[in-house]
């Protein structure tokens, strides 16, 4: 496997580090399991940021996942190239959620559009 393809695996895992955010900041539990969208839905500032970047990770990954994929099979880019532009897409994300919790709102859309970019170059390809 690629690390590209390591990181569509890292993708599709982060966003559930930001419902532990969420949820496991205090007040989830046994009770709150029975219903847990309601439950999110009822949290405030760093903790329902912190769900909105869960939710925007489900969001975006599948465009990512199919970036990589395209870009392996079309050979849009030399293979380190596809790894370190899906690497840097991870990285983004890993910032994207700490912007987000932090309520960082004009560094979050920079981070968001950096990572979009690097999902348009695995789809048209840089470096060949």
């Amino acid at each position: 496997m690629t690390l590209a393809y390591w990181c569509v695996l890292a993708a599709i895992v982060l966003p559930y580090l930001s419902t532990s955010l969420a949820k496991f900041q205090g007040g989830f539990g046994p009770k709150q399991n029975h219903n847990p969208r309601e439950f999110l839905e009822t949290l405030q500032g760093s903790r329902k940021r912190a769900h909105w970047a869960q939710q925007n990770g489900f969001e975006i990954t599948p465009a990512f996942a199919a970036a990589v994929i395209i870009a392996h099979l079309a050979a849009t880019s030399p293979q380190g190239t596809i790894d370190g532009i899906a690497l840097a897409f991870v990285v983004s994300r890993i910032l994207f959620t700490l912007c987000y919790v932090a309520d960082w709102a004009s560094a979050r859309t920079l981070v968001w559009a950096f990572g979009m970019g690097c999902i348009v170059a695995l789809f048209v390809g840089v470096g060949s």
